[in-house]
């Protein structure tokens, strides 16, 4: 998608570090998930904020990555969620430690709608069904994309077995897949019995009716509640936020990480930098982003798609990620023992 600036920004075309049009990378190849939609949310309010050119290119995390790091004069970007870190420790090929690779630029948004997906004729109707289905012997094929937010919500439904089935978790078995929607025609043709998905992208198949191969059912979203509180009371599409509440830790479902807790992930969006980036082009986005949610009107777009603004620096997001990547490695190394 190509976000073109049409309102004038003299100040900051003036003082923009950044000469040319900018190409945003996403790490994702589809232009249906929620990856890019986020991306053309926010670069469409930063290229008018700058008077900038922006184009976003679903090229997918290792091609992304090539891209980022040929370019270190910030004419290329990238956008990527919480798999920049959580594939590095999950020992994915291509991961590397993206706070020793990279500089972390801003975050900008929340996806409280990520989450685990049915066929609406499918046996099991909830994630109590689901895990005691596979604790009771009953292979349960769920379709994730391999070092991601995928998988670590894959990872605690094994963990949630194990806990009420000792021995039996493996029933749970992973149907490793890659784009949102390789994920969902494998439910599609009955290769998978769960998918990982999002709000964004698969509302809109909970709508159809029971006997469409491509009707779908919400079972799990990975979101804390209070952090799904916080979207659009509208929610997406035809399902209010009320109505997904039901799907939340603590609400409607329980993932049992260990005797006292639940297992909860939000998903996070930020921004991606080339190591030799200036200083000077680090602070102009910094400063530019800064006034595109003071302006106010992103936040209501973000929503409007069932997104939580979540904006921080470049520097906060640094601190707020590496805490958030150690939280995780424990919990991996946790539930992998």
């Amino acid at each position: 998608m190509a976000a073109c600036a049409l309102a004038p920004a003299v100040t900051y075309a003036a003082e923009n570090p950044i000469r040319g049009n900018i190409r945003v990378v996403i790490g994702s190849t589809s232009t249906g998930g929620d990856t890019y939609q986020a991306a053309a949310i926010i670069t469409e309010a930063l290229a008018k904020k700058i008077d900038t050119n922006i184009k976003v290119d679903a090229v997918g995390f290792s091609a992304g990555y090539q891209a980022l790091e040929r370019v270190p004069s910030g004419n290329t970007l990238m956008i990527f969620h919480d798999q920049a870190y959580l594939g590095y420790l999950y020992g994915q090929k291509g991961y590397e430690d993206p706070f020793e690779k990279w500089n972390i630029g801003p975050s900008f948004a929340i996806n409280p709608g990520n989450g685990y997906l049915v066929s609406k004729n499918s046996p099991y109707k909830n994630m109590d069904e689901i895990l005691n289905a596979a604790g009771n012997g009953k292979t349960v094929r769920v379709a994730i994309q391999p070092g991601g937010v995928s998988e670590i919500g894959y990872t605690a439904m094994k963990n949630a077995v194990r806990l009420a089935y000792p021995g039996q978790e493996d029933n749970l078995v992973a149907l490793n897949t890659d784009s949102q929607s390789d994920k969902n025609q494998a439910l599609f043709d009955g290769l998978a019995d769960v998918i990982n998905g999002s709000v964004q992208a698969n509302e809109q198949y909970t709508r159809l009716p029971a006997d469409d191969q491509k009707a779908m059912n919400f079972v799990w979203l990975t979101a804390k509640a209070s952090t799904i509180g916080q979207a659009n009371p509208n929610g997406m599409g035809e399902t209010s936020r009320d109505q997904l509440m039901q799907y939340a830790s603590g609400l409607g479902v329980n993932i049992p990480m260990d005797a006292d807790n639940d297992f909860t992930f939000d998903k996070e969006f930020f921004f991606l930098y080339n190591k030799r980036m200036s200083p000077e082009a680090i602070k102009f986005l910094d400063n530019a982003l800064a006034e595109v949610f003071a302006d106010g009107e992103v936040q209501e777009t973000l929503k409007k798609s069932f997104f939580i603004p979540n904006f921080r620096t470049s520097a906060e997001a640094q601190q707020h990620l590496k805490a958030k990547s150690d939280s995780y490695a424990k919990i991996i190394n946790s539930l992998h023992k």
